[in-house]
């Protein structure tokens, strides 16, 4: 693997790469005979256009074939341990703390793989239109990025740290 795709990367905690490898080979291996096993089960009560345990069961082989490929695909890009930090710098693994123009309050989140559940903070993914907005922006930078509704909003960025580095 060539290190030119950096922004294909996602950063994971040893904890949650292995937390996602093992729901992979659980889903590709026990999952998959379970789910074959309710299908032809259903199957077997007759009429498939009528049976419902059998859509249901189908439906819930979607799931799992879909689930399988984003872990396939979130665990191929990933890599174990800390991206690289810059105390003052917005990046993954930074603890970040942002003004809203025109809002006196400040919010602080970890910019991180949204895979990193657990966190004490919120985690926002580099990702979202926030996270992609701020990354790589310093201290007192200022960033606008596009709302779901289609406005636009300012934010500056008050302080960047390493986290766990309190």
């Amino acid at each position: 693997m060539t290190e030119t795709r950096a922004d294909n990367v996602t950063w994971l905690t040893q904890e949650a790469y292995d937390r996602l490898k093992s729901e992979l080979d659980h889903l590709s291996g026990p999952g998959r005979i379970e789910i074959a096993q309710k299908i032809e089960a259903a199957r077997e009560e007759g009429d498939l256009r009528e049976n419902g345990g059998y859509h249901a069961a189908k439906e819930e082989q979607g799931k799992i074939e879909g689930r399988i490929l984003q872990l396939q695909a979130i665990l191929e890009n990933a890599r174990v341990g800390e991206a690289p930090r810059t105390e003052g710098v917005v990046g993954p693994g930074m603890t970040v703390t942002v003004s809203f123009e025109g809002d006196d309050e400040e919010v602080t989140f970890l910019l991180a793989s949204r895979e990193e559940v657990g966190a004490p903070i919120d985690v926002y993914s580099p990702k979202s239109p926030l996270g992609a907005a701020i990354d790589g922006k310093k201290v007192g930078d200022k960033a606008t990025y596009s709302l779901p509704n289609g406005r636009s909003m300012t934010v500056e960025i008050i302080d960047a740290t390493p986290y766990g580095a309190a």
